[in-house]
């Protein structure tokens, strides 16, 4: 049988998105032990529809890559939020994933009608009405663009420090603690791009008597 792109099932948006503007939110980067919590937020343009578009964890690399070029040149405008290690350890994930998505919509800079947020929490101070919706990457075509967008600025920002430090393997391991990252740790410095709050990189600084 010949191969179909994977379409998003139909979505209800709260409202018209005929007459109101409407961005999509959401990030990469929660799970891994190092680098920054990367958020996107996209407005897509009705009359330069995308197909294929779909939860970044769906689609193999290769296709994001492509993607990311349709959504960037295509998007009425899209914007990137971030938070550091830093910041991450100060805050907690959570709290520092919902920052990221709230400067990804200021960084937009095009004022909205709604925010729609993939999973079931909401940034805070938000200049707009916002609605969660839960697993909405994989349910609304612009949080799937954002994860998208979120997605490959985040691989690309690990591959540019694999070329920096390339014995920690980021551009394999995206900064995830897979056997082979923790098994690299045993014998390298931490880094400061490390979460120092992270349960792993914790155990480690204690093993080596440094305050985490």
């Amino acid at each position: 049988m010949p191969y179909r792109k994977p379409e998003l099932p139909p979505f209800v948006y709260p409202l018209d998105p005929a007459c109101n503007l409407i961005c999509g939110v959401d990030e990469a980067g929660r799970g891994p032990l190092m680098g920054n919590v990367v958020a996107a937020c996209v407005v897509l343009d009705p009359l330069k529809p995308i197909p294929g578009l779909n939860d970044s964890k769906k689609l193999s690399e290769k296709k994001r890559e492509e993607l990311f070029e349709l959504i960037t040149r295509d998007a009425l405008a899209y914007g990137i939020g971030q938070c550091t290690p830093q910041e991450i350890d100060t805050l907690n994930i959570l709290q520092a994933s919902l920052l990221a998505m709230r400067r990804a919509y200021l960084a937009m800079d095009l004022p909205c009608s709604l925010m729609l947020v993939d999973g079931n929490k909401l940034p805070s101070d938000l200049p707009l009405a916002a609605q969660a919706v839960v697993k909405g990457d994989a349910l609304v075509a612009e949080i799937a663009a954002a994860s998208i967008v979120a997605k490959v600025t985040r691989d690309r920002q690990l591959i540019a420090l694999d070329k920096q430090y390339p014995e920690y393997g980021f551009a394999q391991h995206k900064g995830y603690p897979t056997a082979a990252h923790l098994a690299k740790l045993a014998s390298l410095p931490l880094l400061e791009c490390y979460r120092k709050s992270y349960g792993p990189i914790k155990r480690l600084l204690a093993a080596r008597g440094q305050i985490g």
